[in-house]
């Protein structure tokens, strides 16, 4: 909820120093929702295109004008406000804000004119604008009772389940098996401009700035440029808007012993400055998606209003107000690029994220082989240059020369019209209707179906349209760094399998397994802390301590008895990586480990930083292709996950997309 403190502002007509006389705080926010409204009697706004609702801002205009009780200089209105504020930043319920509003009611005069409870405060609330629409989907995830098609059905069409439950409510009413919330996302990017403290914000991205080289905003990045080239007529208007799109499960009840997902779909705008667009103040909730499951597959089903709704703002544009040129223009909109982990990926891109052909970007020419029981990615030469001599070292690498060139980047339009040729069938979570669709792997290939997103008639144009999130990247590297030189029990990638797997391989004898007696012993690698020296390290991880808020107490996951690191956060490992690995490990492992995992802990510095070069980030491009070779002469080829392999892309999604804290998870899951 927004910060309603702020000067108050005399109403026209009345004399200042009575009870209710002045303006509270509240009134922005009603002159924000109706902005054609005039604010004060020498301002006469252009009503012609305006579509006001004069009956909610009389109602509301009542409430901004009743004192809280006779002699008070408070408003109902302002203290609504500020109640509800407290209510959402406190995370109280609606019984505990029942319960507060008696409290404070038993505290005032008599005869105040508080509301008791948090139902009719809603009923006032709801005259602001902003609220949601419920639609109901199938049990099975098949389809939404929406649209003309849809909406009076009672039988899915697909899976043939009842739309309701087999018991109604208590009050006689049909309950049915899903609903999906839905928050209108046009009445939020208008509320943008018809905003005071918005409004000029949201043409910041238009004002013209020096090309000095250096990556700041999306803005400043390939993708965004290539679209203003494609479509100039967008771009003339800078108060069009450009989004983002995330999504992610969470369980909503915080208790690890239950199992649900909910699926929150949220929208931010990429107008606004650096500082401001990825604030959770312009996250923008669009899609409450049920559990208890997560949907799959299926999340192209849930994503359809959205859809419709973008390709309204699309193509038929919204006369929206601007409270800063104080005129009406009408507002496009285009989802740039959604952000999301990397199994959400798949979920919205509908392409498989396991399995030989993991990678999205690398797609059909990624070079996957198996090893020590899984799939692993080697194969980072092939980004090197054709003549470069480690292409010819096999026994260095995996027993084997590389010839083969460097992947081959794929457009949207040829994804589309790779997509547009294969017949993938009615998408269900349904067993029933899954038999009767069998998918043609040899057709499919490594993809699902054809994203939704599909629909969008600039989707196929744009340079990138996912991406990857550094943030869990980060992690996963992180965490098997960490796991495989401290040999941590089933965290590390150094296992028996792989031991096998490098004789199998016939490469790095000195690793090979032994013989003593009846056992098998495993030779101490080169990439690994001596048994004995382990406990230094961790014992250094305890006492590790940081300035107040600048991470969180690594101790507390350090077990020292059992020579563990465990339950490390996201935050954790991104502050592990970058700052301490390097430093508590050069005493314990061999120069060239040593050398290599620096240069990968400086290279994730290099790319969280809030301002790059692009002649850095190029050079970073490189860096990493060498990085990963090194990487690929130490570890044994169980240690290259599909985490490891997506390293190589993230420069070159930096170039494009700008700064990663732009297009990266931790705003979103905070």
């Amino acid at each position: 909820m927004a910060d309603f403190r702020g000067r108050h502002s005399h109403h026209p007509g009345s004399s200042s120093g009575t009870a209710g006389s002045f303006m509270d705080p509240a009134m922005d926010i009603i002159h924000d929702v109706f902005p054609s409204c005039p604010r004060y009697e020498e301002t006469n706004y252009d009503t012609t295109n305006d579509t006001i609702d004069y009956e909610k801002y009389n109602r509301l205009l009542a409430q901004a004008h009743t004192t809280l009780y006779p002699g008070s200089d408070k408003t109902v209105l302002g203290v609504i406000l500020s109640l509800m504020q407290f209510k959402v930043k406190n995370r109280l319920s609606n019984t505990g804000f029942d319960e507060t509003l008696a409290l404070i009611t038993d505290m005032l005069p008599v005869g105040n004119n508080l509301l008791d409870c948090y139902y009719k405060v809603r009923r006032i609330l709801n005259d602001l604008g902003l609220g949601y629409k419920k639609i109901h989907a199938c049990k099975n995830n098949c389809i939404l009772f929406y649209g003309d098609d849809n909406k009076f059905l009672d039988i899915c069409p697909v899976c043939k389940e009842s739309r309701y439950k087999p018991y109604p409510s208590s009050k006689g009413k049909n309950v049915p098996w899903k609903v999906l919330r839905y928050f209108p996302l046009i009445p939020r990017l208008k509320r943008l401009y018809m905003s005071s403290r918005t409004a000029k914000k949201m043409r910041w991205h238009g004002r013209k700035r020096t090309d000095d080289d250096t990556l700041r905003h999306p803005a400043d990045g390939e993708a965004w440029k290539s679209f203003d080239r494609l479509f100039p007529d967008f771009a003339a208007d800078f108060r069009n808007v450009r989004l983002g799109l995330a999504t992610d499960g969470f369980n909503p009840f915080k208790n690890m012993s239950l199992s649900h997902s909910t699926w929150p779909v949220i929208v931010f705008p990429y107008d606004l400055p650096p500082e401001m667009c990825m604030k959770k103040e312009y996250n923008m909730l669009t899609l409450l998606i049920p559990g208890p499951q997560s949907p799959g597959k299926c999340l192209d089903v849930y994503m359809r209003p959205l859809i419709d709704e973008l390709n309204e703002l699309w193509e038929y544009r919204v006369s929206t107000f601007d409270r800063y040129s104080q005129t009406f223009f009408k507002m496009r909109a285009v989802v740039m690029w959604t952000i999301n982990d990397f199994p959400a990926y798949g979920m919205l891109s509908s392409h498989v994220t396991k399995g030989y052909k993991a990678c999205p970007v690398c797609g059909d020419d990624i070079y996957s082989s198996w090893h020590a029981g899984k799939v692993c990615y080697l194969g980072s030469r092939r980004s090197l240059d054709e003549d470069h001599e480690w292409r010819q070292d096999a026994e260095n690498f995996d027993g084997s020369q590389e010839f083969l060139s460097k992947p081959r980047e794929w457009s949207g339009d040829q994804i589309l019209e790779y997509l547009n040729g294969i017949d993938f069938g009615q998408k269900s979570s349904d067993p029933k209707v899954v038999a009767n669709n069998p998918k043609q792997p040899d057709e499919s290939g490594n993809r699902t179906g054809k994203s939704i997103f599909f629909e969008l008639p600039y989707w196929s144009k744009l340079r990138i349209r996912h991406n990857l999130d550094v943030m869990h990247i980060e992690k996963n590297v992180c965490d098997s760094v960490l796991g495989t030189i401290l040999n941590i029990k089933e965290k590390t990638k150094d296992t028996i399998k792989a031991r096998l797997d490098l004789e199998r391989m016939k490469i790095r004898p000195h690793l090979w397994l032994t013989q003593d007696g009846s056992t098998l012993k495993m030779p101490l690698a080169p990439y690994c802390v001596k048994p004995t020296l382990k406990k230094n390290v961790f014992s250094w991880f305890h006492s590790v301590s940081y300035p107040h808020g600048y991470a969180g107490n690594i101790s507390r996951c350090v077990k020292m008895a059992e020579n563990k690191i465990l339950g490390l956060k996201s935050h954790d490992c991104h502050v592990l990586l970058q700052r301490l690995l390097p430093v508590v490990i050069r005493p314990y492992l061999h120069p060239d480990v040593v050398e290599v995992l620096v240069a990968l802990s400086r290279f994730f510095q290099k790319l969280c930083t809030r301002e790059l070069k692009k002649s850095d980030v190029l050079r970073m491009k490189e860096e990493i292709v060498y990085i990963l070779c090194k990487m690929e002469r130490i570890f044994p080829p169980a240690f290259f996950d599909i985490m490891i392999h997506l390293m190589i892309h993230l420069p070159e999604q930096v170039l494009l997309c700008g700064p990663v804290h732009d297009t990266w998870m931790f705003p979103i899951e905070r």
